[in-house]
């Protein structure tokens, strides 16, 4: 492989990886393989058991709902290394948050179908048929079948998810993240559909369709939430942590680090989520006229240096901080250090 390969394969875009997020990406992607290796195997077998259990058929498009995440983190991975181009000139980041809005959708609509689904098979009464099956000569419940299915899938998702949620963090990859959080609830679906299974055995009819609802409830909530985020941040909103409940530390660095330099009066920014990579427009107030362009070209390396994740910044000496452009400005009070 040269060099020019190897470049390629640990950037986003312009931005070159550093040596532990390398590492990090590295490893997400073998997971995200592991993944969708386990999820055939899933499929596989919770196809060939499921019978007209409604609960196993619910957990059986679950399992077919996870293969798109970990498929939208390989090909906006593989889209986010390609380098600016004329006609996008801000780079593929957005690849990311597309991938994230697939998913979503994905689940969204799935979980409101099999809601409906579960719900009008609860209504109307169905009694899922769980007969006996021949295996090896014996007869037995293909109700077991079902189980030890269902078990199967309990631990791998788990183990997969709790490995891949620092990676999402670290690499700011939402993606990742959605998928590490549905792997690491996904026992709960397989507990849910367990209990249905074991229910029908019991003579409980209506265990089966309320497995199945609370399985197709989980998918939606996930849908749902999914989607909230993955909207908000192709709609601009500020950079928030790649769970999306908090606006991400690195705004107030970025605000702090411009501060401290002694020719700065004020200092605010405003930080948009790309992807994996922010994009920051810093308004600074000089002290005494016009900054000379060393000191302009310090205060970039300044805030480029904090993280890897700083890739298009812009540093802006303005005459006073512009409320239009930085919305709350007034409710944060940013004040001159010499009047605080």
């Amino acid at each position: 492989m040269t060099q020019g390969a190897v470049q390629q394969s640990f950037r986003f875009g312009n931005t070159e990886l550093p040596p532990d997020a390398q590492r990090a990406r590295r490893r997400a992607v073998r997971l995200a393989w592991l993944t969708i290796g386990f999820l055939v195997t899933a499929v596989t077998a919770t196809y060939l058991v499921m019978g007209s259990s409604q609960a196993m058929k619910a957990a059986w498009a679950e399992d077919l709902l996870s293969f798109i995440p970990p498929v939208a983190f390989l090909v906006a991975l593989h889209v986010t290394g390609r380098v600016p181009s004329e006609r996008h000139p801000y780079g593929y980041h957005r690849s990311v948050g597309i991938g994230h809005l697939v998913a979503a959708t994905a689940l969204l609509t799935m979980g409101a179908f099999l809601v409906f689904d579960s719900l009008s098979g609860l209504l109307a009464g169905e009694h899922p048929p769980v007969g006996l099956i021949v295996v090896l000569g014996h007869e037995i419940w293909a109700g077991w079948l079902m189980v030890a299915v269902l078990a199967y899938t309990i631990v791998p998702p788990v183990l997969l998810g709790r490995a891949k949620m620092p990676l999402a963090e670290q690499l700011h990859d939402r993606v990742l993240y959605a998928d590490a959080d549905m792997n690491k609830a996904d026992w709960m679906t397989a507990v849910g559909g367990i209990v249905g299974v074991l229910g029908i055995g019991a003579g409980l009819w209506w265990a089966d369709a309320v497995a199945a609802l609370f399985i197709s409830g989980s998918i939606l909530h996930d849908g749902v939430r999914n989607l909230r985020s993955a909207v908000a941040a192709l709609m601009d909103a500020r950079a928030t942590t790649v769970d999306g409940t908090q606006p991400h530390p690195l705004h107030d660095r970025i605000d702090a680090t411009l501060r401290a330099l002694p020719w700065v009066a004020q200092a605010q920014s405003r930080v948009r989520d790309e992807g994996h990579v922010f994009h920051v427009e810093a308004f600074v107030v000089p002290r005494d006229g016009m900054p000379t362009q060393a000191q302009l070209q310090h205060a970039w390396h300044a805030v480029a240096d904090l993280d890897w994740k700083v890739q298009d910044l812009v540093v802006a000496p303005v005459d006073e901080l512009p409320e239009e452009l930085l919305p709350g400005l007034r409710d944060k009070s940013v004040q001159p250090r010499s009047q605080r």
